[in-house]
This record gives structure tokens, sequence and C-alpha cells, in this order.
């Protein structure tokens, strides 16, 4: 069965073709009309559109009229999903959220999951073995950062972030390198201090790291956190089929 993912973040649109559970291609970057050439060329059969920003690429209206079947818009607060959601405050939860713990639970069943999304926020998000979904935290993520300072303060520039495989020293000696130094050996260190909180309530708990810059980060942290830049995708084909198959 071929289905669609539309998952529209704050900076971004992403798109996962699925066959059954394999993810045979993904794209970034979508504008409505490559949403329409990617679901006629794709042809699926049911399509799931998940978005934290104001307003989607596409109407799930108009969807439906591209595809012959289930056109699912998916809302944390209302949409029912293959994992028990503990979160205090469902209707806030964003999408990404929730989906990327759908997706740690199918890769991970049975086992406590610790989910590191470092995308425009940092979020920390917890499964646990029983199939439930707690939450967890919300951080400013690393371009937010760099821009945060350079906006809040008079003189200190506005920074990219250098290639993943760029050496960030932990003593900057000039502006730029102590700008990269705090944020970047900042967050790391952020990180890790987090999944050593963590592994001490959860002993054996496995950690997954996904997002925008998780390539970034990846270089810097421990081998024990594996990356899996699609999980959201496959959060939301599990939810997708879910449906479908009810």
């Amino acid at each position: 069965m071929r289905t669609l993912v539309l998952d529209i973040g704050n900076t971004a649109v992403k798109a996962g073709c699925f066959d059954g559970p394999l993810l045979r291609e993904m794209a970034a970057g979508l504008t409505p009309a490559s949403v329409r050439e990617l679901v006629r060329r794709w042809q699926p059969l049911h399509v799931i559109v998940a978005s934290v920003a104001e307003a989607a690429v596409l109407a799930v209206e108009e969807l439906q009229d591209l595809v012959p079947g289930q056109v699912l818009g998916f809302s944390p607060g209302t949409t029912p999903v293959p994992l028990r959601n503990a979160y205090a405050t469902p209707h806030t939860l964003g999408a990404d959220r929730l989906a990327a713990a759908v997706g740690a639970a199918g890769l991970r069943p049975g086992q406590d999951t610790l989910i590191i999304d470092a995308g425009t926020a940092l979020k920390f998000d917890l499964v646990t073995a029983d199939g439930a979904y707690h939450g967890g935290s919300i951080a400013p993520g690393l371009a937010m950062r760099l821009r945060a300072l350079h906006t809040f303060t008079g003189r200190l520039p506005l920074l990219e972030l250098p290639a993943p495989d760029a050496t960030i020293p932990l003593v900057g000696d000039s502006t730029t390198g102590s700008l990269l130094s705090g944020v970047v050996n900042g967050t790391v260190a952020e990180i890790n201090g987090l999944v050593a909180q963590y592994q001490m309530q959860y002993p054996g708990i496995g950690v997954l790291l996904t997002g925008g810059d998780a390539a970034f980060l990846a270089a810097r942290l421990p081998p024990r956190i594996f990356v899996v830049p699609e999980l959201v995708l496959l959060g939301l084909n599990r939810i997708l089929v879910y449906h479908v198959d009810k």
C-alpha cells in the first residue's frame, strides 16, 4: 500500500513516500505545486498531513481531490494514535513531538526510549516501555540561540552554524569562537546532562536523535545516541496505517 506523509514544520515542508512500512523516498522544501506533483508521481492511496505551522501547505480538502483513499489531518489533541498519550494538555502538543514518539515506539516496542529532536527547538520526549508518551522538555535550538544572542544584544554578530565536522574549541579566542563555544558546547553539555538524568531514572533507556541539526550534533555526542532522521515521518506513516486498518 502506497502512502504519502506530509510534515509541515516551522521552517520546511517534508514528505515521505512509503510502500507499506518502507520509506522509499524523502523530499524537503516543498511548495504547494511540488506537493501536487509528488502526489501525481507517487500515486499514494492514502495521505496524512501534520502541521505545526500557521497554515498547511495544502488544505486536506484539496488533497482529498488528488487521492482515492483517506486524507488524514493529524491533530495530537483529537487524532487517535497507537500509543497511550499521557500528556496533560494534548491539545497544546506539537504534531511532530507525538509523531516522533509513535515512530520511536514502533522502532523500539516495549522499551523505554528518549527522543531528542534537534530542530528549530531542542525537544526531549519520553516513551516508556508500557507504550505511553509522557512529554519531556522544550528549549531553544541551535539557530534560535545564535539569533537570540544577536537580537537581544547590541554588538554580537548573527552567526550561522559551521559544517558538521568543524572543530568548536572549548575556549573561544574571538567573539565568533566564543559564541560558537557557548551555543554548541553548551547545547552538547545540556544534552549529555539531561540524558544522564533520564538514564538514572530509566536504566537501559535508548536514545534516538532526529531533526535538522541531528547530523551536526551527532558528531559531538556519544555513539550510544542513534540518529534517525526520518523518525517523524515513520511515526506519521504508522499513525496513518493505524487509521486505515481500523
